[in-house]
């Protein structure tokens, strides 16, 4: 027997969540995407992601998809745009939430299985051509994670524990692309009291011992809160 409330008579949409994996590893900003093993687009490369299932949440979807298809489970992720555009997908109309995730790709050993017969880390900006609108996807992924860096430390999400500051701002200057003056850089270090030395060395190799860093989200959220009253 039908409701007032049931959703019988509307045009029904596929629902797919994609989610472009951030990594940085070796001074280098980094993607994880899959080779597809089915069609369409069969042997093309192509961003994680499937079609929601049952009474999954989007972040459930984005999860399980990322478990099957890159061996992926703990993870940050964030929503940051919904992709519509009719003729996306040779298949028919899908709407796509799209999410951004980041990872210390350092310790990720990438898996393939289910739907990708391969599953790597490409340098951010040398990937290969991509399926679907994925290139689109990934352009806009790029771009919100620079929106969320200048604004929120999301970037400690792609860093070790401990860190060197060198890292750090190598990671700013993958993402931004751009060139950080060190000095300059530093000055703006050492007024963030959440960042702090950890006690410790980097062991190992050619170049002088560098002091480790630490990230602290109890004095982050101390400092917003100073300087924002």
């Amino acid at each position: 027997m039908s409701t007032p409330y049931e959703l019988a008579d509307r045009a029904h949409y596929p629902i797919s969540v994609d989610s472009v994996i951030f990594g940085y590893t070796e001074g280098e900003l980094k993607v994880a995407l899959i080779e597809r093993k089915k069609h369409p687009f069969i042997g093309m490369w192509a961003i994680p992601g499937g079609f929601m299932e049952g009474n999954e949440t989007v972040e459930e979807t984005a999860l399980r998809e990322l478990k099957e298809e890159t061996g992926i489970k703990e993870v940050y992720l964030e929503q940051f745009h919904v992709f519509n555009k009719p003729g996306r997908d040779p298949r028919g109309p899908t709407i796509t939430i799209a999410l951004f995730a980041l990872i210390n790709s350092d310790k990720t050993q990438l898996i393939a299985s289910e739907d990708a017969a391969k599953a790597k880390w490409w340098p951010a900006y040398q990937i290969p051509p991509l399926a679907f609108d994925h290139a689109e996807i990934y352009a806009k992924a790029l771009a919100a994670l620079r929106s969320a860096l200048r604004t929120r430390p999301l970037a400690f999400e792609l860093l070790p524990k401990e860190f060197t500051l060198s890292s750090l701002q190598d990671l700013y200057e993958q993402v931004f692309g751009i060139k950080l003056d060190k000095r300059n850089f530093r000055k703006k270090i050492a007024k963030m009291d959440f960042i702090q030395t950890s006690g410790n060395k980097t062991q190992g190799g050619r170049r002088r011992p560098a002091l480790l860093y630490s990230y602290d989200p109890e004095r982050y959220s101390q400092f917003t809160a100073n300087n924002l009253l």
